[in-house]
C-alpha cells in the first residue's frame, strides 16, 4: 500500500525536472536532461515566499490553538465530574462526523463576516481549531494514561487545578501532543477549500495550496506543469521537516520516560 502513496510522489519529483515539452509527451520515467532551475523558476513567478509564510502562520497557529483547546477540553473530560459531560463527548463525536469544507461551509462564513474576519487568515485558523475533536480524542487516550495519583497528590499540597494542567499533566502528556500536532499540523498545511474561500479577494493571503493554482497556466495560458510538479515538490518540503522534527521529539520523550 506504501508504493501506491510514494509512487506518485517519485513521479512529481522527477517530473519537477523535465521540460514541458517532455511531461507532455509524457513517454519518460527518468528526465531526458535535468531542469533544476524550474524550482528557482518556480519561487520567482509564484509568488512562494509569500505562499510559504502564510501556511506556516496558518498551520503553525492552528496547531498551537487545537492542542491547547483540545488538552484543555480532555483535561476537563477525564479528571473532572460536570453537568452535561456525556452530552459534551457525544457533541464532540459527532463533529467528527460534518465535513467543515461542504456542509457548514457557508454559517462559518457568514459567522466570520459578522466577526470582521473574512478577509483575515486569523478565520481560517478559528475554524481550524474549532474542528478538533480528532485531537481531543487522541488526547484523551493519552491522558488516561497519566496516574491520577499525581493530581491528588498535587491537590493535598494545595496545587490548583491550572498548576496541575500545566506542570504536571502537560508534561507527561508530550508525546500524545506531539502526535496529535503532526497530525493537526499536516490538515492544516493541505487544507484548500477554506483558505481559498477566505482569500479570494485578497491574493497576498493566499497559502500553497491555493497559490499553486495559479501555477497551472502561463501568460499564454499554456499549460505549465513542470511548474506545478516543481511547487508541489516544495510545498512538501516544510511537511516532511514537521514531520522529522515530530517524530525525533517523540522518541526521545519515550527513551526519556523509559529511563525514568
Amino acid at each position: 500500500m506504501a508504493v501506491l502513496i510514494l509512487f506518485p510522489i517519485v513521479i512529481a519529483f522527477l517530473g519537477s525536472f523535465k521540460s514541458n515539452a517532455e511531461l507532455t509527451a509524457g513517454a519518460t520515467f527518468l528526465p531526458k536532461a535535468w531542469h533544476p532551475s524550474n524550482y528557482a523558476d518556480v519561487w520567482k513567478l509564484a509568488n512562494f515566499s509569500r505562499y510559504t509564510w502564510n501556511s506556516v502562520f496558518v498551520s503553525v497557529f492552528a496547531t498551537i490553538g487545537t492542542l491547547l483547546v483540545a488538552s484543555l477540553s480532555a483535561y476537563a473530560v477525564d479528571r473532572m465530574d460536570f453537568i452535561g459531560k456525556k452530552f459534551y463527548v457525544g457533541l464532540q463525536a459527532s463533529t467528527m462526523f460534518i465535513s467543515i469544507g461542504a456542509v457548514v461551509l457557508r454559517p462559518q462564513f457568514e459567522l466570520m463576516v459578522g466577526l470582521n474576519l473574512q478577509t483575515s487568515l486569523w478565520a481560517v485558523i478559528i475554524i481550524l481549531v474549532s474542528g478538533h475533536a480528532s485531537t481531543y480524542f487522541i488526547l484523551v487516550s493519552f491522558m488516561r494514561g497519566i496516574p491520577r495519583e499525581l493530581d491528588e497528590a498535587a491537590m493535598i499540597d494545595g496545587c490548583s487545578r491550572l498548576w496541575i494542567y500545566s506542570r504536571i499533566v502537560l508534561p507527561l502528556l508530550a508525546p500524545g501532543l506531539g502526535v496529535a500536532g503532526l497530525f493537526t499540523f499536516r490538515h492544516a498545511w493541505n487544507e484548500y477549500i477554506l483558505p481559498l474561500v477566505f482569500t479570494m479577494s485578497q491574493p497576498n493571503l493566499q497559502v500553497l495550496t491555493v497559490g499553486l493554482a495559479s501555477l497551472r497556466y502561463g501568460i499564454s495560458a499554456a499549460s505549465q506543469t513542470h511548474y506545478m510538479m516543481a511547487g508541489a515538490v516544495l510545498s512538501m518540503l516544510p511537511m516532511l521537516v514537521a514531520y522529522v522534527v515530530a517524530n525525533k521529539s517523540f522518541m526521545q520523550m519515550t527513551a526519556g520516560s523509559i529511563k525514568g
